[in-house]
């Protein structure tokens, strides 16, 4: 392609192979759309459980359909992925951890951190 050819070009985004630290920062936005689409929710829970011991039974039926449990658990992630993602990125606000080979194992660290804490999670609620 000639340097004074400015026609665009299709860029097939399937086929680009996006880089850990990439991945991390785009389920960051991801996880944090997700928790603030699932307020007006959250907070219509607390509300329900608050206003006595039938609302806390409605809130409870609720909670136990399945889809919703789904639901939670992906909460539960974006939950997870966001804390481990953000302390990541403070951490390089404060030029921990910059360089490429760095980052690579610190978004490495963040997957590996949330797949962990998940783990531990489903385990405690099962057992």
């Amino acid at each position: 392609m000639a340097a004074s050819d400015s026609r665009p070009f299709y860029l097939n985004l399937l086929k680009i192979k996006l880089p850990v630290p990439g991945m991390v920062s785009i389920f960051h936005r991801v996880t944090g759309v997700l928790m603030f689409l699932a307020l007006p929710f959250a907070v219509y829970l607390l509300d329900l459980s608050l206003q006595g011991e039938l609302g806390f039974e409605q809130a409870r039926e609720l909670l136990s359909v399945s889809y919703i449990q789904f639901l939670s658990l992906v909460l539960l992630w974006s939950l997870l992925h966001h804390l481990f993602a953000g302390i990541r990125f403070l951490l390089i606000d404060f030029d921990v951890a910059v360089d490429k080979r760095p980052s690579q194992i610190t978004a490495w660290l963040v997957f590996i951190a949330e797949a962990v804490a998940m783990g531990l999670i489903l385990l405690g609620v099962y057992l």
